[in-house]
């Protein structure tokens, strides 16, 4: 499916909520903070109400007051450039405090998010004097002549059990993940619960499109939550993975006819006639170039 319609941040912001839900009384959490009046927003800021609070959740180890996090979804980059401008970030919002050093230096923290191991950013860094240690699984501290305590993320790398909403903001979910997911779902108390879940649900469904029908035969208790849940938006989400198959069986049938050495306007009377298809949706697929058969 196509990744610039998926809604990545929102399921972001919904992971982050239910992974601190321990801490929930004690964290403010404001997505898309605006740092002043241009177009700079924050993915996720997340405010200590007491700074002696301390927070379970191993993400969270290196929170102090103010704690900026950057969110990048499996299809964007996270190269050097995107490392500074997170710093900026963070140094634009230590400058706009209400007084002068009223958001102290020390009490700002910045958190790099993304499915996959930034390889090429973490050579980049090594190799300009700065320090990465694996505080633990997914976690990694960076260190150099940076004024805040820096660390990223690695979502897939988590661990497996206690990082469930997080895994799945990806869209390579397999089947133990997602019930990993859905087996949490009964724990959730509360209406604000329940609509974060819905919401990384939406985008793990979004981002995976067989993974409702794979389900099916793993655990079909947890298939009926999942049903119950969203229903609503099954429908939309069976229609694009059905719509899938549908294109796939199209354009196989389009290459099948023409290393057969049909002419075009021979296959594309025959799909239309076959498919249903208007005569701009036939000549798209008389477009794509041939699959190539074993």
């Amino acid at each position: 499916m196509n990744d610039t319609k998926i809604q990545w941040h929102p399921g972001f912001v919904a992971a982050m909520n239910l992974e601190f839900l321990q801490n929930k009384d004690d964290l403010v959490f404001v997505k898309e903070h605006n740092l002043n009046t241009k177009p700079l927003a924050i993915d996720l800021l997340v405010i200590k109400k007491e700074s002696t609070e301390e927070i379970f959740n191993e993400i969270g180890k290196v929170f102090r007051g103010h704690n900026i996090l950057e969110y990048k979804s499996p299809g964007d980059h996270l190269d050097a450039d995107v490392f500074y401008k997170a710093l900026g970030y963070a140094c634009l919002y230590k400058s706009y405090g209400e007084s002068l050093d009223a958001r102290k230096a020390g009490d700002i923290t910045v958190s790099l998010v993304r499915d996959a191991k930034p390889v090429g950013l973490f050579r980049y860094l090594e190799e300009n004097g700065y320090a990465i240690t694996r505080h633990s699984h997914g976690i990694y501290y960076i260190e150099g002549k940076i004024p805040f305590p820096v660390q990223m993320v690695v979502t897939k790398e988590l661990n497996k059990e206690t990082h469930a909403w997080l895994r799945a903001l990806s869209n390579k979910v397999q089947n133990e993940d997602a019930l990993r997911v859905l087996h949490q779902i009964p724990g959730l108390n509360g209406v604000f619960e329940r609509e974060m879940a819905d919401s990384v649900l939406s985008v793990m469904l979004e981002a995976n499109g067989k993974l409702v029908t794979n389900l099916k035969g793993d655990d079909i208790m947890y298939y009926d939550t999942l049903f119950k849940l969203l229903e609503p938006k099954l429908p939309m989400y069976m229609e694009a993975v059905i719509e899938k198959g549908r294109n796939e069986g199209i354009q196989g049938t389009v290459d099948i006819l023409k290393e057969l050495g049909h002419a075009d306007s021979e296959i594309k009377d025959a799909i239309m006639g076959k498919y249903n298809l208007s005569s701009e949706r036939a000549d798209d697929f008389l477009k794509n170039p041939p699959v190539q058969h074993a």
